[in-house]
């Protein structure tokens, strides 16, 4: 039983359905929700998405990029970062994709190898005896089952119910996002440092980009969704030319998202007993390194080799945890570090972490 059909639940799904489990999904929200707009699928998600034939569906889905640039106030160039290409000279190091059509691509592929997905469901309880977790479902319901993977989120139910506590913590950022038109000049990620801001644009197609905002030192706050286009216009109007040039697009949008920054990792083991936590559950980083689905991608495909290495599945889960505690861990840390050097003005600083991390990141998971 997994519980969350976001990246991190569908691969599990589909690695573990491969590896001979009989798996089924409960999600929570209905089958045509996705949040937010766009994402990076950085290398490392790119290599584990290879590994389960999965990249190139979702290359011809999305947007071959492999050079972020990052840009001074007055529009200038200050660096550009070549990304390790971990499929191949002749694919791309990254791709940006729409969320929608990333979550098309893995739920495919998991129901093509028999899983079932259940929405409007969540677990309400879990009880573990002699190797099995017996787990009610919120329609009352209940399933007996061998492991239960917890991939819903960072305010993952599944973490309380196995009794971990994980702080939620706040990092004094809103992001914002809005789908536009992409830019003819636009191809790969470029980043323009802002005062107090920053701001970005992620092509996801040959016709489409999304354009992102980090609101610096702001409190969290909810806003009316009938104001969101025209405050983002208003937040993009003092940066260089080549943002501003997209600002009317954002009238445009059919919708802006608007979400808290906001990070956790568990300090201790992931798993107790046959219940294990993944993704975000686990360890949600800022957006700064822009590998959350990296990692997501990695534990679903790395959660069933290990599984399938060890004689128990017990054994099996705290191999998994004992393989992806540190790797995770320094994503996390390293995100929050970009966000400390962001919020102070120090981009300069940021832009080397930051390609220190994805060579890092490069390295096998």
């Amino acid at each position: 039983m997994i519980v969350g059909a976001g990246v991190a639940g569908l691969t599990a799904a589909t690695a573990l359905a491969r590896k001979g489990w009989q798996v089924e999904i409960a999600e929570l929200g209905p089958s045509d929700s996705t949040s937010g707009w766009g994402l990076c699928l950085t290398g490392p998600a790119l290599r584990a998405l290879d590994a389960l034939g999965l990249a190139d569906a979702c290359l011809a889905e999305g947007y071959g990029m492999s050079v972020i640039t990052h840009v001074e106030v007055d529009g200038e160039s200050a660096a550009e970062v070549p990304l390790p290409r971990l499929i191949g000279a002749r694919r791309p190091a990254m791709a940006g994709i729409a969320r929608p059509l990333l979550h098309r691509v893995l739920r495919a592929e998991a129901e093509r190898c028999g899983v079932v997905v259940r929405h409007g469901l969540t677990v309400t309880a879990v009880e573990q005896d002699r190797g099995l977790v017996r787990v009610r479902l919120s329609d009352g319901t209940v399933r007996q089952v061998e492991l239960l993977v917890g991939a819903d989120g960072i305010r993952s139910t599944v973490r309380r119910l196995l009794g971990f506590e994980s702080p939620v913590g706040y990092q004094g950022q809103m992001v914002w996002r809005a789908l536009v038109p992409r830019p003819s000049w636009l191809t790969g990620i470029h980043h323009f440092a802002g005062k107090p801001d920053s701001a970005g644009l992620v092509p996801v197609s040959d016709s489409q980009a999304y354009v992102f905002l980090t609101e610096n030192g702001v409190a969290r706050s909810v806003l009316p969704e009938h104001e969101l286009a025209a405050r983002l216009r208003e937040l993009l109007a003092p940066f260089a030319a080549r943002v501003r040039e997209i600002r009317p697009a954002v009238s445009g949008a059919d919708a802006v998202v608007r979400r808290p920054v906001l990070t956790g990792c568990l300090k201790g083991p992931w798993n107790r007993g046959n219940g294990v936590v993944i993704g975000d559950a686990a360890h949600a980083p800022a957006p700064q390194m822009a590998s959350g689905a990296a990692l997501a991608v990695e534990d679903g495909l790395l959660l069933a080799e290990e599984l399938e290495r060890h004689e128990s599945t017990a054994a099996g889960l705290e191999a998994f945890v004992r393989r992806r505690a540190e790797r995770c861990r320094t994503l996390v840390d390293t995100s929050v570090a970009l966000v400390g050097l962001e919020r102070a003005g120090r981009l300069h600083d940021a832009y080397p972490l930051i390609e220190a991390c994805h060579r890092l990141m490069a390295e096998p998971a």
